[in-house]
């Protein structure tokens, strides 16, 4: 039923061009989403971040605002060249992937075998299954990221980086594929797509062998501050190598070795070592010149870093609670008890303020921790050494580095270990495993001659942070998430040899990176409308007319002269640029917080004045399958165009925008997808129903209606401009149906007197259907109506004490007569000096005041003890005897005994003298006494 109203919608929207958006008057509102990649068809974690951008565009749409929501689609980099050959391979995973969780059929599938292809394919099926779900989208300014202009318009981008010296050539680590032989990209992966680089430091530990002379036990550690509190150093006991590293004998684990020949390092294997012919021997720590020994630790992970690891049980709970063990173990006391029985934790640094004795201890006692195998360790690590990164001081035991923040300290420690011959770097993956789409396990490699965007310029990074402080961030909390990763974020390669994409111009063996190649790409949507309409072409976008539509440098005649185009061409694009920039809100998936989103107002606040800077950064949660993480790659996944296909486009709209809080993660369930699919089934049949009715007279159970009705329009214009559209939806829909459901059930035949309201409440979410429902009485577009306004005056406080009352009063009875069975029920109200006192308490500060000034009264002081037991009960839960003193209770119940001996089942009596009287004594006002019989 729904899908023919959708398409019918769909189809007179875009005949009509309701959504396509031109500068005039009104306010604008500019909100862009992330162009999806085209290796595969959009599913619905798409769906989910596309539907809450198209739910607030539409939202602004009907405030007034002129909206502009444009989408292109994303094609460069490697995963569509590396789809494309294996395709061509006929690969049976790949095959079976994109027919059964992509939905492509095979015989279409096996023609798929070249990336233009690949792309040609499925940016008609994302097209197609954007529009099949309604989005407001102006397609006029459709492009793809491989279009000549698109090329030119990146070209200009990364010559503005050049020339501000952002773009620099030298040796930087990067996610290196060795299959490929490429630089790899968040886009190019399988798995580890969050992986970042970190930068290990290497202690050189060493030892002085008679047969092998001096052996370095390199210690890679995140925390080179701690090296004063090195107590041990741990390895697993198993198989290391020794190897030739740049001319020393280094012990390392096989992993590392293999891992070092990436990172610019000689590298030579000399044999295979047991770890255990080591353990219990002692090495110099050749900071502080004293030994420590060598100790087995099973946690030691041979495939992070080096595989040796120092220990500093006093502030890392690992090293503490791993010491703790090997005190308790027989066998290893046995070999080395005098060894493990003399180590003590070594305290380097301090809290400001705080009695920090041994914080790893401290930490671990707290939480409870009793070994190594303890899941909350990894809480005990982040709690010590965040308190001590934010506030740590190193004490006098680190010598000249006394006094020094920890904050600041790692970068002095670890420069001067290198320069004295006792340090290095080592490069690994922030999580593993990382792996190439080509099925390659990734590794860290240092590149040389790479074109790198400098993100670690300070004077750079200074300005991003301060205007992160200024603009919106949704939620507000993820603002610490994005300072932290823009403080960390280093030197980024934006080259490779190999992919889709713009050549970098002044170095054309190198292609810009798919992630560098997207982040001012809002500017060019004001430029692509022209484009599609013929206005512009490739030749014509010149970097002297980029200058001047997007920056306001020279003039434009000039301009008209050098790129072949008429003044008022292009004045026409400079309008539009000044009239839509900057972007208003940039809705966004939380995976795109450690890389896109940084890079959009990076690079924006280097190209751009600031009066063109982002406004506002929107972060949603993921979505899941039935519990299950979905996979383009592997499944399992359910697409868009499937979702819309089986359930229809407004139920998967409302389902999506209802599943979760927009930060919080969603889970797709057939189960609630169906449960979903009734309700707006009943919802339509209802509206339709009683949408055509004449309005009748206004009584009071309209005037609670509309009341309730006004209460969820305020809620719900609140929670859209939170953007918290779990919250919109429960106000808009499910609260109003449970309203309207009581208003029906109390006889209500006036419901025609909140719909035309409630339909455009509702228009943003499940716009097909409401537009059907609109049409029953309009003939305007209910998509471009104005959103309903909460209007104070129609607020009827009485009406809705009145409907509250007699819903309590129902359900108090029900509770009752679940334990006393009769037919008859005798109710007996509050003593009226309870009603008296209650007025008093609600306009009093506090029972205190209450109390004194009821004792004035001699009737009250009488009374005293019964009166402060009353208090009491009042101030514990003033809130809810706020609206009782608005209204009679013997009059509401005789105004609708009918009613409420209908909902009973049973005789209602209001004869007080029929309960018995220490049950009348218990009445409260909102609560009577209640006897059944």
């Amino acid at each position: 039923m729904f899908r023919e109203i959708e398409k019918k919608w769909q189809k007179a929207w875009e005949d009509a061009g309701i959504f396509q958006a031109d500068p005039d008057e009104k306010p604008k509102f500019f909100i862009t989403i992330p162009y999806p990649y085209l290796n595969g068809n959009l599913h619905v974690g798409h769906c989910r971040t596309f539907t809450i951008g198209d739910a607030i565009a539409r939202y602004k749409r009907m405030c007034g605002f002129n909206v502009l929501f444009p989408m292109g689609f994303h094609v460069t980099g490697t995963p569509i060249i590396g789809l494309a050959e294996l395709i061509k391979k006929r690969d049976p995973r790949t095959i079976e992937v994109y027919t059964k969780y992509h939905d492509v059929p095979k015989d279409i599938l096996l023609t798929l075998t070249t990336p233009e292809r690949i792309v040609e394919y499925f940016s008609k099926e994302a097209e197609k299954a954007l529009k099949d779900i309604g989005y407001s989208i102006d397609w006029r300014r459709k492009f793809t990221t491989t279009d000549e202009p698109y090329q030119k318009f990146i070209e200009w981008q990364f010559w503005k980086l050049k020339e501000r010296g952002l773009i620099a050539k030298g040796s930087h680590p990067v996610r290196f594929c060795p299959n490929c032989n490429n630089p790899v990209e968040d886009h190019d992966l399988l798995m580890g797509e969050e992986a970042t680089i970190v930068d290990y430091t290497v202690i050189k530990f060493y030892m002085l062998d008679e047969e092998l002379g001096k052996v370095i036990f390199p210690c890679a550690t995140l925390r080179p501050e701690t090296v004063f509190g090195v107590t041990n150093i741990w390895v697993k006991p198993t198989t290391y190598v020794l190897a030739k590293v740049d001319g020393e004998t280094w012990f390392i684990s096989k992993e590392c070795a293999e891992k070092l020949k990436y990172q610019e390092k000689e590298v030579e294997i000399l044999k295979d070592v047991n770890a255990e012919e080591f353990i219990g021997k002692f090495v110099v720590n050749p900071v502080t010149g004293k030994e420590v020994p060598i100790l087995p630790a099973e946690f030691v992970d041979t495939d992070n870093a080096t595989g040796v690891v120092m220990s500093v049980p006093a502030h890392a709970p690992y090293d503490y609670v791993a010491i703790e063990d090997l005190k308790r173990n027989k066998e290893i006391l046995k070999k080395y008890g005098e060894i493990v029985k003399s180590i003590e934790p070594i305290v380097l640094i301090r809290i400001e303020g705080e009695d920090y004795k041994i914080p790893a201890k401290e930490v671990v006692e707290e939480l409870g921790i009793r070994d190594q195998s303890d899941p909350n360790l990894e809480r005990a690590t982040k709690i010590v050494y965040k308190k001590e990164f934010h506030k740590g001081v190193l004490l006098e035991v680190t010598g000249k580095y006394a006094g020094m923040k920890v904050s600041e300290v790692k970068e002095v420690i670890q420069r001067d270990l290198i320069q004295q011959g006792i340090g290095d770097v080592f490069y690994e993956f922030s999580e593993k495993p990382v792996v190439c789409r080509c099925g390659t396990r990734c590794v860290v490699k240092v590149v040389r001659d790479q074109w790198f965007i400098r993100y670690s310029d300070e004077e750079w990074k200074r300005k991003v942070l301060n205007w992160l402080e200024e603009m919106t961030i949704i939620p507000d909390y993820y603002k610490e998430e994005f300072r932290n990763k823009i403080e960390w974020l280093k030197d980024k390669a934006c080259a490779r040899r190999k992919g889709l994409g713009t050549r970098i111009p002044w170095d054309k063996e190198w292609l810009i990176e798919s992630l560098s190649d997207s982040t001012i790409y809002m500017a060019y949507y004001i430029l692509s409308k022209f484009i599609n309409e013929g206005k512009l072409k490739a030749e014509n976008i010149t970097p002297e007319f980029l200058d001047y539509v997007l920056l306001g440098i020279g003039k434009a005649e000039d301009v008209a002269k050098s790129s072949g185009l008429d003044v008022k061409t292009v004045e026409d694009v400079r309008r539009d640029f000044l009239y839509w920039y900057p972007v208003d809100l940039r809705s966004s998936g939380k995976d795109l917080v450690a890389n896109h989103l940084l890079f959009l107002l990076f690079h924006h606040i280097a190209i751009f004045p600031k009066e063109h800077w982002p406004k506002a950064i929107a972060v949603n949660g993921y979505v899941s399958l039935e519990g299950r993480k979905m996979s383009k790659s592997k499944g399992p996944l359910l697409t868009m165009k499937r979702a819309v296909k089986e359930n229809g486009a407004d139920v998967t709209r409302l389902y999506i925008l209802y599943a979760s809080e927009y930060d919080s993660d969603a889970d797709w369930r057939s189960k609630e997808i169906e449960a979903m699919k009734r309700h707006l089934e009943r919802f339509f049949e209802l509206v339709k129903e009683h949408c055509t009715k004449e309005i009748k007279v206004i009584d009071h159970l309209d005037r609670w209606l509309i009341s309730r009705f006004q209460k969820a329009v305020k809620e719900t214009r609140k929670a859209m401009e939170k953007l918290q559209t779990r919250r919109a939806v429960n106000s808009a829909f499910f609260e109003v149906m449970n309203d309207v459901r009581w208003y029906l059930k109390r006889g209500g035949d006036n419901l025609a007197v909140i719909l035309d309201d409630w339909i455009k409440m509702l228009a943003p979410f499940i716009p097909h259907i409401c537009e059907e429902l609109w049409h029953l009485k309009h003939d305007s577009f209910v998509s471009l109506e104005s959103y309903p306004e909460f209007d104070e005056s129609k607020i009827d406080e009485k009406a809705e004490a009145i409907e509250n009352y007699l819903k309590s009063f129902i359900e108090d009875v029900k509770e009752v007569m679940k334990f006393f069975k009769g037919e008859m029920v005798y109710v007996a109200f509050a003593e009226e000096w309870k009603v008296e006192a209650l007025k008093v308490a609600l306009n009093s500060d506090s029972m205190k005041s209450a109390m004194a000034e009821l004792m004035k009264d001699d009737r009250f002081k009488r009374m005293a003890k019964e009166v402060s037991a009353f208090l009491k009960r009042v101030f514990r839960d003033k809130e809810t005897f706020k609206e009782i003193v608005e209204i009679d209770e013997k009059t509401v119940i005789e105004e609708n005994l009918e009613f409420v001996e209908k909902e009973l089942g049973v005789k209602v009596v209001l004869d007080e003298s029929a309960v018995p009287e220490e049950k009348r004594k218990q009445a409260m006002p909102g609560k009577p006494a209640i006897y059944i019989t």
